[in-house]
Formats: C-alpha cells, structure tokens, sequence
C-alpha cells in the first residue's frame, strides 16, 4: 500500500494543479488497474502504482524531449529512484515504441528501459485504453477514435495511434479473457 499511496501523491503533485484533466484520466487509469486485482496476484500494486504514473511526463515541470513516456520514465529513473518495474511500464506504456518511432526517438527509448512483462504491458495498455480523458469508463476502439480527434489525422500522435490500434484491440482482448477466465469479467 505504501508504493500505491507514493505514485499516487507523486502523480498528484505533478499533473493536479497544472494538467487537471490529465490528472482526472490518470485516476480513471489507475482504478481500472485496481479492477484488474483478480488477474495480477503479487504484481497488482505495481502496476497500480504504474497506472497513476504513466502519464506524469506531460507535467510542465518534466518535459524535456516532449515525449512523455520518455519524459515520465527518466524523472522516475534518475530524480525518484523508482522501482524499475514501474519505470519500464511507464516508459513503454500503450505501445510507446510506435509513438518513439514516430518522434525519431525509438532508439533512444530501446537503449534506455528494457520491455517490462509481457502481462503487464499489456494491463497497463488495457487501463490506459479503456479510461477517457477525464477518467471516465470507455472501450479501445471510441478511445482511439477521440484521441485520434483530439490530436488531428496527420499528427505525431494521429499517426502512431492508428499503427498501434490493432495491437491495443489484441492487447485489451488478453486482459478481458484473462479477467472473464477467473469470474472477474467486466465489460470493457
């Protein structure tokens, strides 16, 4: 409970005051991460732990390469001295590699923070996914629809989300099998 109640009041200081709707998904996020308890045995308070932190690279007070998983993951590394887990899942989150290669910053992401667990990529994603920006309930195909509205076709971001949709519907499809398998199935 300890890692949960510092992620939560680290991401808090950083997104709450200054990015109030970012931090609102990354709430939404991190109670879909309690959702998935059932699934996760030992490693669910780290990737709850994750789930409120992967978003804390868009702070004013951290952007440096203007990549937030890149951004959130080196803050974490070097000034928090985080748990490497958390590090990893924050720096790869909802298919960050496509997003880094888009940016010219692939390199950089694969060199620095090794893939966390496969399961645990793939949670995170399913929170991530599955959150509406203000933190609301929603499912991966309206999610990629509005951030796809929200950031422009030919954007960066427009761009990456399309190549990653297909991985982040297979990636959501793992979690609610594995959650429908144990009774603990929710729509998504």
């Amino acid at each position: 409970m300890e890692l949960i109640a510092w992620a939560h009041e680290l991401a808090k200081s950083l997104l709450a005051e200054p990015l109030p709707r970012r931090w609102a998904h990354s709430c939404g996020v991190q109670a879909r991460a309690q959702s998935l308890a059932p699934v996760l045995g030992n490693d669910a308070a780290l990737l709850e732990a994750a789930a409120v932190l992967h978003d804390v690279g868009y702070s004013p007070r951290l952007v440096d390469t203007g990549f937030h998983p890149l951004d959130g993951a080196r803050f974490l590394r070097n000034v928090e001295h985080a748990d490497e887990r958390i590090v990893r899942l924050v720096a790869h989150h909802s298919c960050a590699l496509l997003e880094a290669e888009e940016r010219g910053l692939r390199g950089e992401l694969e060199a620095e923070f090794q893939l966390e667990e496969a399961h645990l990529v793939d949670a995170l994603l399913f929170c991530d996914m599955n959150t509406t920006p203000d933190g609301e309930r929603t499912n991966p195909t309206d999610r990629v629809a509005e951030i796809v509205g929200r950031y422009g076709p030919e954007s960066v971001v427009g761009r990456f989300i399309r190549r990653a949709e297909p991985e982040i519907q297979a990636a959501s499809s793992r979690v609610q099998r594995r959650l429908d398998s144990v009774g603990a199935g929710q729509p998504m």
